[in-house]
């Protein structure tokens, strides 16, 4: 197997579909759940008061490292994990000046896994793990299994003291997410 960049999102991926999987999501409370963050202590979603961003990827890979399954690349929404997160540390300022309170990345890779990524990459927010699916199953957020394990759809979520006031889902290309996202937020202000 070979190695790539996980810097780039090469041309010619496959974009995702809209498969209607975060309709639901619109509206949507957040459940109350812990979970753990590279900050090293729990996070709960449903507890941030003010306006939050969470934006889900499905896996990040390592510098050097082979992709998880061969055809990675071939998988729609795939590919692009650590320019989706660069797009969010490179835009977190503009992101806060629209009256964000946080930012949050969200994988089922553990917290380990994830603290390396958030070193490499100096974020200046929290990644936090959802290892367990529980955030996962209680709001039925769109998954994909690759290798036996069990992957967030890429999507990003606005919530505002703990309701889901818009998805963007699907998220293509990655690298475009936080602009989006940021462009939606200066669109859409809170009252």
């Amino acid at each position: 197997m070979a190695t790539h960049d996980v810097y780039s999102v090469p041309a010619g991926l496959p974009a995702p579909l809209d498969d209607g999987a975060c309709a639901h999501l619109t509206g949507a409370r957040v459940p109350p759940l812990a979970l753990p963050s590279t900050d090293g202590g729990p996070v709960d979603l449903a507890r941030i008061a003010g306006r939050t961003v969470v934006y889900a990827y499905p896996r990040s890979g390592e510098p050097g490292k082979p992709p998880l399954v061969e055809d990675w690349d071939a998988i729609p929404g795939a590919r692009g994990c650590t320019p989706q997160t660069c797009g969010f540390r490179d835009h977190f300022a503009e992101l806060r000046a629209t009256g964000v309170a946080a930012v949050f990345g969200l994988s089922t890779q553990d917290t380990a896994y994830q603290r390396e990524l958030a070193t490499r990459l100096h974020l200046p927010f929290a990644l936090l793990s959802d290892v367990e699916l529980r955030l996962t199953a209680a709001l039925a957020l769109p998954t994909i299994t690759v290798a036996n394990l069990i992957l967030l759809k890429r999507l990003a979520l606005v919530i505002d003291d703990g309701i889901i006031a818009h998805v963007f889902y699907p998220v293509f290309p990655p690298d475009r997410n936080a602009e989006e996202v940021t462009a939606w937020l200066r669109a859409h202000p809170r009252a």
